[in-house]
């Protein structure tokens, strides 16, 4: 993994990992982590185009109820709204890279810094800061852009793992190994002081 510190944020690029409403169909959708996600996830977009660096968006598909391609909730939150330049990568595995086009983009474009926004955050958000720091970029995790729900707790067989655990699971496995984790307004800043 690069350090963050040490890649300019000049060469970043925002991704933004399965920000659909397929994650709307059923009753998870009320126990979200996260109400202020649109919000963080809207100012991170804002602050990556007036930097004019790259914003990738991602949907997941696979065969759950949702997220079957013809599935009307296959597709990006109404508050997304990509521009022409943008890309929409459609993916099937757990991390951006793997099913998509998404490293050659990056090469293409000169990036060697991702900022991580999205759902889930222990899933494909996590899985894809891990693929991404292995890959040699450095990593930025927006958790305060991401968002969650409870899961099973496997170690104990009918009880949930809670939203605040997982978040402080997640930045635990992340943090100084894979990622650096940040926030909107830190990284906000510092791509405006590029803009100067």
């Amino acid at each position: 993994m690069l350090d963050s510190n040490k890649v300019p944020v000049s060469q970043s690029a925002l991704l933004v990992i399965d920000a659909q409403d397929s994650f709307k169909v059923g009753p998870r959708w009320e126990r979200r982590s996260n109400p202020a996600f649109e919000k963080n996830v809207a100012a991170l977009i804002e602050a990556y185009r007036a930097a004019h660096l790259p914003v990738i968006f991602f949907l997941h598909t696979d065969k759950d109820e949702g997220f079957a391609r013809d599935s009307p909730s296959f597709k990006l939150m109404d508050f997304l709204k990509p521009r022409a330049d943008e890309p929409v990568m459609v993916k099937n595995t757990r991390n951006c890279f793997t099913s998509t086009t998404l490293q050659p983009y990056l090469i293409e474009k000169g990036v060697r810094r991702v900022s991580i926004a999205g759902i889930q955050m222990e899933q494909c958000c996590e899985t894809t800061a891990r693929i991404a720091a292995d890959l040699g970029y450095a990593v930025d995790f927006v958790t305060e852009a991401t968002m969650t729900f409870p899961i099973p707790n496997w170690d104990k067989p009918g009880e949930e793992l809670g939203v605040d655990a997982i978040r402080e699971r997640t930045e635990y496995a992340l943090r100084r190994r894979f990622a650096r984790i940040t926030t909107v307004n830190q990284l906000a800043k510092e791509l405006k002081e590029i803009q100067l």
